[in-house]
């Protein structure tokens, strides 16, 4: 089953528990006049809504690219997450309003046997819908399920709250529902900020995923004994499920033009079949192999470099004895307290060291592992 399938089955699923269980909940709140047990029914019924908005998303995001979309819809997917995350804040705010107005002109509840019962039940099939939409997220990379999953099991922690509140009622004849009706719409309001704000992250430009970046040079340095390493990978985010891509790659300078092709090809070839990313270039990085004295000098550089602990990397380093020209990137970590003086304060002090050379470095920042 295509991931298109799993995240429409699941959302189907989960809308049609959601609408279930607000159903219940929503007349037993009314039976009962326990303004907590409406309130969750009303977030039920706002995961319901945002399931519906996922499958809309989800087929958005399918649709295949096209002259004004040469990369795909999607990104449709972060915009329909923004929806969603819009949606539960206005149940959240919607849900304090009442509650604070049940706090005013408070109702006493009426609990019974057969409702405490429904409750328990809805608390059980939230834990067990939350466990399985969450799980399919994560098998289909889909932020949306994910996020519903999550919801899902906070909401069966809200409902069993609803079940706290009425022992404490039976017990102690105290009426907590219009005050945990507050604080549910707390929660629900919290789930909203999160949802949106990791989507603005995603929408804004994540730094690549660790363990896919180290991965992915790992691809790259396995395909040709002579790669001396892969550097600057550079992946742009079309959606949860297509990643465009370009890095770097130190080579002999004896490389020719034809093997430098076939082995771009083949990098991205591999690349795009054990990671599904698509390589849109391979830069060049050239090595040494003439000069006796080249790897002496490029040794004394980066010590030099490297003395800087705000450098995190020196590499792409190539000299030309003849023209007297130096070229090298450093990558300057985002804690320097001022980036752009760190780096020309580092190359100042290679040109100090060099004085004889026409020193070029290429500033690079720490987009990567």
């Amino acid at each position: 089953m295509n991931r298109e399938k799993i995240i429409i089955k699941t959302s189907i699923i989960g809308i049609a528990s959601n609408i279930f269980l607000s159903a219940f909940k929503a007349a037993v709140g009314f039976f009962t006049n326990s303004i907590a047990i409406i309130m969750d029914s009303v977030n039920n019924l706002s995961d319901a809504l945002s399931s519906v908005i996922t499958i809309v998303g989800t087929k958005l995001a399918g649709k295949p690219a096209d002259k004004k979309h040469p990369f795909g819809h999607g990104r449709a997917e972060y915009l329909t997450a923004l929806v969603i995350a819009v949606i539960i804040l206005y149940a959240g705010f919607t849900a304090c309003i009442e509650s604070v107005k049940k706090i005013i002109h408070p109702i006493t509840p009426e609990y019974n046997t057969a409702s405490l019962i429904i409750i328990i039940v809805a608390v059980l099939v939230k834990i067990f819908l939350g466990l399985y939409v969450k799980a399919n997220g994560k098998k289909v990379n889909s932020d949306s399920l994910i996020a519903s999953g999550q919801d899902a099991l906070m909401d069966s922690i809200i409902s069993a709250s609803t079940i706290l509140a009425a022992a404490i009622f039976l017990i102690w004849h105290i009426s907590l529902e219009a005050y945990l009706g507050v604080l549910i719409s707390f929660a629900i309001v919290k789930a909203g900020i999160e949802v949106l704000r990791e989507t603005i992250s995603k929408i804004l430009g994540e730094r690549i995923d660790s363990h896919l970046s180290k991965e992915i040079k790992r691809t790259i340095v396995s395909c040709d004994k002579e790669i001396l390493g892969a550097y600057d990978l550079v992946l742009n985010n079309y959606g949860p499920d297509m990643h465009v891509g370009s890095a770097h790659i130190e080579v002999p300078d004896t490389w020719s033009a034809d093997k430098i092709d076939s082995m771009s090809r083949k990098i991205a070839n591999e690349v795009y079949m054990k990671h599904g990313v698509a390589m849109s270039a391979i830069g060049i990085y050239s090595v040494n192999t003439k000069e006796n004295s080249a790897a002496q000098i490029r040794e004394r550089v980066s010590k030099i470099v490297m003395e800087h602990k705000e450098i995190l990397q020196m590499h792409g380093f190539f000299v030309d004895e003849k023209t007297k020209q130096m070229r090298f990137d450093i990558i300057v970590s985002f804690d320097s307290l001022s980036m752009k003086e760190m780096f020309n304060h580092v190359v100042q002090d290679v040109k100090d060291a060099f004085p004889d050379y026409d020193v070029q470095v290429q500033f690079d920042v720490d987009i990567s592992d």
